[in-house]
C-alpha cells in the first residue's frame, strides 16, 4: 500500500490514516459540479467530469499536501429545467449540504479547504460556503470555478481560443466541448457538434453579455430557453481535443502551483475590536 503521503484520494484513506494527513496539514479539495444538458452533441456529465478531473490530477501533482474528496456530482439549475434531464438542487440545500462537509472537514482537524466548480450557476454558492467555513468554524476555505484557473497568465487565452469574445466560450462551447474531446472524447457525439451563440449576446447590448472569461455589469440569469434554441451557447464547432490537453494541463498545474501556495500560507489570527468583551455570541454564524 502506498504511504499517506503518496495517497491524493480521501476516501481511500482509513480513519488512523486521516489522523495522519491532518498532521501533515493535507489541503482536501471539493470538486462541484452538475448533472445537466449541454446541448445535443455533449453528455450530462460535463460539468462534474470536468472540476473532478482536474481536482484529482492538481492533487496528485501535490499528493504530499492535499487530498481529493469525491465529488458532488448535483448543482443548481432551476433555471435550466426546460432541458430534460438537467437535475436540480435547491441552492439553500446545495450550500448546507456542502457546508456541511466543509464543517465535518474542519472538526476533525483539517484547517484549509479548497472548493473547486464546474458549474456556472454554483459558483454564487461555493462563495457562500467558504465565507460561512471561515465564519462558521476554525478553518480557511477558498474557492473558484476551474476556468478561472485559465486567467493566471494574462496570454494564455492567445494560446488556444479561437471562438468569438463574448459568447464563444460559454455553456458546451469552444471551451468544455475541448476538455470532453480530451478527458471523455467517447461520450462525445461528434456528428451533432453544432454552435450556437447565446440570444444575450446577440442584443449587442453593452450592459448584458456573457462569457466564462467576463461578463457585462448587468447580470440577466433568465431560463435557459429563453436565450438558446439547442442548449449550446457558444462556437464548439471550434473546439478541438488538443485544445482541451493545452487547458486542462494549464489548469492542473495552477491549480497544483496554488496548493502549495495556500499550503504554506499563514492564516492570520483574528482581531476584535470591541472596546469591551460583547455579551452574547453571535448566533447567527451558528447551527
Amino acid at each position: 500500500m502506498p504511504s499517506v503521503r503518496e495517497i491524493y484520494q480521501f476516501d481511500e484513506l482509513t480513519w488512523p490514516e486521516v489522523n495522519q494527513a491532518i498532521d501533515m496539514g493535507k489541503i482536501p479539495i471539493i470538486p462541484t459540479g452538475s448533472v445537466e444538458q449541454h446541448g445535443h452533441h455533449l453528455p450530462l456529465k460535463v460539468d462534474h467530469l470536468c472540476a473532478t478531473a482536474i481536482a484529482t490530477e492538481a492533487a496528485r501533482l501535490r499528493s504530499e499536501m492535499s487530498l481529493v474528496l469525491p465529488p458532488i456530482n448535483y448543482g443548481y439549475l432551476h433555471h435550466v429545467m426546460d432541458f430534460p434531464g438537467s437535475l436540480n438542487i435547491h441552492f439553500e440545500h446545495f450550500i448546507q449540504y456542502v457546508l456541511d462537509i466543509c464543517k465535518s472537514l474542519a472538526y476533525h482537524g483539517f484547517k484549509k479547504i479548497i472548493l473547486i466548480n464546474g458549474h456556472g450557476s454554483n459558483h454564487n454558492l461555493i462563495d457562500m460556503v467558504a465565507r460561512r467555513t471561515i465564519v462558521e468554524t476554525d478553518a480557511s476555505c477558498v474557492f473558484c470555478s476551474w476556468w478561472q484557473l485559465l486567467r493566471v497568465k494574462p496570454d494564455f487565452e492567445k494560446k488556444w481560443r479561437e471562438s468569438v469574445f463574448p459568447g464563444g466560450c460559454s455553456h458546451a462551447g469552444e471551451l468544455e466541448t475541448s476538455m470532453l474531446l480530451h478527458l471523455s472524447p467517447d461520450s462525445v457525439r461528434q456528428n451533432k457538434i453544432k454552435s450556437e451563440i447565446a440570444k444575450t449576446n446577440k442584443r449587442g447590448s453593452k450592459f448584458i453579455w456573457g462569457d466564462l472569461f467576463a461578463k457585462g455589469p448587468m447580470g440577466l440569469i433568465e431560463w435557459t430557453s429563453q436565450y438558446t434554441d439547442s442548449g449550446v451557447m457558444g462556437e464548439a464547432e471550434k473546439a478541438t481535443a488538443e485544445k482541451g490537453r493545452i487547458v486542462f494541463e494549464e489548469a492542473t498545474q495552477n491549480l497544483a502551483e496554488f496548493i502549495e501556495e495556500y499550503y504554506h500560507l499563514k492564516i492570520e489570527g483574528r482581531k476584535q475590536h470591541q472596546a469591551k468583551e460583547p455579551t452574547f455570541p453571535l448566533s447567527f454564524t451558528t447551527d
